[in-house]
Parts: C-alpha cells; structure tokens; sequence
C-alpha cells in the first residue's frame, strides 16, 4: 500500500513535468491514471514548441538520470511510439551539469584508501565529460601513466533505485489497463533497463566488461580497447588508460590529418561485425562522443558501461535474416522467424513473408548509402501485432546500437553504408556457421551436453523409482491396468531408457574424439 501511494506520489511530480513539456501522450497512450492525465492535460502547457519526440525529450531529461536512460531504450520502439517519435528520442543526449571536484576527489580517496597525492601524480579537477551516472577527470598515475578516472554521482544508487520501482509499478499497471500490450513484455523491458543501470552503477563490472572486449580484440591493432587499471579500479571508481584521437564524426579534422573516412568506416564496420556476430558480445553504447580514431588510423573505444549479449542461435537467425533482407528473399526471411520461434505457428508463412516485403522494398530501394538496417529491424517490430510476435527484449539493444551506428557511420562517410560493407564478412561467416563442419559441431555439443547431463537424468529416474516403491508417487489405475496386462513392457521401456543412454553417451564421445 505504501509503495503504491510512493509511485502515485512520483508519478504526479512525472506527469506535471510533462505537463509543463506538452508531453502527457505516453501516459494516455498506455492508459495510465487517466484521471490523473486529464488533470494535468487542463495545465498543460500547450505553448512547448518542437515536434512530440522533441517535446518529450525535454521532458524526460528534467525528470532525471533514470528517465533520460528510459527514454534512450525507448528511441529503439519504433513499434510502440513511430519512427519520428523514436528517432527524436534517439538525440536524447545523457548529459548533466557536472558535481563538485571536492566531491569526487572524497570518493576516490574513500574508495581506494588513499589520500589522493598518494595514488596519482596529478589529477584533473574539471571534469571531461558528465553525465548522468557518472563523470570522468584525467589524470596521470605514479609511473607517468595517463589516465582516465570514472566516478560514480553521490547517492545516484537510490536515485535509480526509486525511480525502477516506479516503473516496474507503471509497467504492472500497463498490462492491465491494456492486456493486447502483454505481447510487448513491458515487464521484461524495465528488468532489461535495471539489468544495464546495475551493471553501470558498478564500476568493477563496467571494467570486467571493457576487459573481456579488450581480450576480444587483442589481436587486432584496428580496434583499441583502452587498459584497465585494476589497483586504482573499484566499485565507485574506474581507472583506464586515457584513449587519445578525433573524434570519429568530425570529418574535417579526420581528413585534414590524412585519414581515409572509408577507411575508417571499414575498421569500424569490421569491428561491428567481430562485437556482433563473431563474439556475441558488443558495445550498446556507439555514439560518436565514445569513438576516437587514433594517429594510426585505428579506432579507439571508451564507456563500457552499456554492453549487450546475444546468445549463438540468435546470431545465426539475424545474420541469415539480414543476408535474406539484403538478397531480397522475403520468404526465406519469413521462415527463419518462424524456426527461430519469434512467429505464432499458427500464423500464415506466406502472409508474413508478403509483410517483410512490404516493409523492406521501400528501404532497400533507396541508394546503398541511404539503405538502414536499423530502421529495417525497427519497421520489422512495427508488424508484431499483426502476426502476434513477441518482442524480443534482447534485440531492443541491438537495434539501437545499430540505429546509432549507423548514424555515426553516415557522419563520417556519407556515400558509403556500414553493413554493405561488412556484408562480405557476414556472408564468409553464415557460410563457416551452417556448413558441414559447423553441423558436425553443433551435434557433438548437442551429445556432449546429454553426456554431462545423463546423471543427473538416471539420478532423478533412481529417485522418482523410489518415491513410486514408497508410495509417495502413484500410477493411475489405468496406467496399473494395462501394466498387468502387458508385463512385458516394463523391461521394455527400462531397456529403451538405457540404450538411449549408451546410445547418447558414445555419440558425445566420438564427436568429442573429432
């Protein structure tokens, strides 16, 4: 009770800050506390110039550092708010007036146990860059080591903490004022907004992931990923080697130290593709403010705090899929959706397929330069409803990472598109994915998983056994029947679970051995 008078409470103070914007729509549009709404609809200011997204954005960069990274999230729903609502949100800049350096010189010493002149040589008291969970100083380490030193905002924590209450409470209300919205797992999509703000609001977290990104690439001098410093790292505060360069979006200056922008959107096309679908693993967060092209021509990276996963089967569908969009075979598109279990079975293949058609052609028509993948994905959520697909929270974040990418891609070479160019790469790797040799693999893995859980599987047979001679667990009497009738069945079905078992185990063992 007490915590739904807490929400009720922020909501109010939400609801006139979108007042004073003229941005109560989302409220109205998810049926929210429409006594409330039309309230605050009688103050509204209807004098707020710009377009809604513009409006919106205003709006929620007031409301705070959770509704700023809210309203990031949503930029990628083009299937919940349209694409100029999506794409105004898009700009959504995450930016706040900077804390005192007094303030993060208290943490630093605090969390590392250190006065300040014991730990660095010098540091830097105005701040780089702020936003809203953190900002980051430069400084230079004992041994001369220049430095990048991140640092948690004072009490962000509970800030957070209060505000992912409130929209787990408004996600709840959402389901039952409108149940057709299920489908859209506005649940999931709040679990999935705490699941990235608990990973930023741990800054050892954040490093383990740069680390893992860093290990990723160490091979490629293409594609710097800075060092962690892990005796100056802790929770509230991370320590990395200071990432020099352009950045990526200021053409002039790229071209004026005698880059090739094409190049360089090679390298960082390239560098998609490995994060993508070679790892499974890649940074959500690719605005041009964290990507600096080095003297040599390679492309440094910064800000991990926004780092997104997708697991092997689904990398498989996406890349088929876009190689499928690409090549203009909507009914191959249509099955892997199907297959991949995103689609209803009960829905008709050839009616989505016409849909994937309907929605590509007018994209894939534009020139090469013009074509987005990103907005492909986002018009390919926009059809949900009609074939009752859920959403896949999972490619939310991929969306949007590549909406933005995109974006920065264009900045930096107009003519040129990102994923025509790493489509070669794409293709040499579904090729690698679904040949022989990939097939051989995917069922040594498949046996080998059964080896390792088999027993597990006798172990609980041996105990429902038990608990059936105990009595806890009893056949139906039709069940006994026909065991009476047909004794032989039972050591039937005994050797049956055996020899799919020896069966299970000698697979995984030889295609272990290959």
């Amino acid at each position: 009770m007490w915590n739904s008078i807490k929400n009720i409470k922020r909501l109010i103070g939400v609801a006139r800050i979108l007042a004073r914007h003229n941005a109560l729509f989302p409220l109205e549009y998810f049926g929210l506390t429409p006594f409330l709404v039309g309230l605050m609809r009688a103050i509204s200011n209807r004098r707020a110039k710009g377009r809604d997204g513009e409006r919106l954005a205003r709006a929620l960069n007031e409301a705070g550092p959770s509704f700023i990274k809210l309203g990031q999230m949503l930029s990628t729903r083009s299937d919940l708010l349209g694409d100029e609502l999506a794409e105004d949100l898009s700009t959504l800049q995450d930016s706040l007036p900077a804390f005192s350096s007094a303030v993060a010189i208290a943490t630093v010493e605090a969390e590392l146990g250190q006065p300040l002149d014991q730990i660095f040589q010098s540091f830097d008291d105005q701040p780089q860059a702020a936003a809203s969970i953190a900002q980051v100083h430069f400084a230079v380490t004992k041994n001369g080591q220049d430095v990048a030193v991140k640092i948690l905002r004072p009490h962000i924590e509970q800030a957070f903490t209060e505000d992912l209450d409130l929209f787990r409470w408004m996600a709840s209300l959402i389901e039952k004022a409108k149940p057709e919205l299920r489908r859209l797992k506005p649940k999931q999509v709040v679990e999935k907004l705490a699941d990235t703000v608990d990973m930023e609001m741990d800054l050892r977290l954040e490093a383990a992931a740069a680390d893992e990104l860093a290990e990723n690439f160490s091979d490629d001098e293409t594609f710097i990923v800075p060092t962690i410093d892990w005796s100056r790292t802790a929770e509230r505060v991370l320590t990395s080697q200071r990432i020099y360069g352009l950045p990526i979006d200021d053409y002039q200056s790229i071209v004026e130290a005698g880059h090739d922008p094409k190049q360089v959107l090679q390298k960082a096309s390239e560098a998609s593709f490995n994060q993508i679908f070679r790892d499974g693993f890649f940074h959500a967060d690719v605005h041009p403010g964290n990507l600096f092209v080095q003297e040599n021509g390679a492309i440094g990276v910064v800000d991990f705090g926004i780092m997104g996963r997708i697991d092997l089967p689904t990398r498989r569908a996406l890349g088929e899929m876009l190689i499928a969009f690409l090549s203009r075979n909507y009914h191959r598109v249509a099955e892997i959706h199907f297959q991949a279990g995103w689609v209803p079975a009960q829905q008709s293949l050839n009616d989505f397929a016409q849909a994937c058609r309907s929605i590509a052609e007018p994209i894939l028509d534009k020139p090469q330069n013009e074509i987005s993948i990103a907005k492909l994905l986002g018009q390919l959520f926009k059809i949900t409803a009609t074939f009752q697909m859920e959403t896949q929270p999972h490619l939310l974040l991929l969306q949007k990472t590549m909406l933005v990418a995109e974006g920065t891609g264009r900045k930096l070479h107009p003519e040129a598109n990102m994923w025509l160019l790493a489509r070669p790469l794409i293709e040499n790797w579904m090729r690698n994915q679904l040949g022989p040799e990939a097939k051989i693999k995917q069922i040594a893995d498949t046996a080998k998983q059964t080896l390792e859980r088999l027993p597990v599987i006798l172990d609980g047979l041996e105990r429902t056994t038990q608990m059936m001679s105990d009595g806890y667990i009893k056949l139906h009497p039709d069940t006994i029947r026909a065991l009476k009738k047909n004794p032989n069945d039972r050591p039937t079905l005994i050797w049956a679970i055996t020899i799919a078992g020896l069966i299970g185990a000698a697979l995984a063992l030889v295609f272990t051995l290959l």
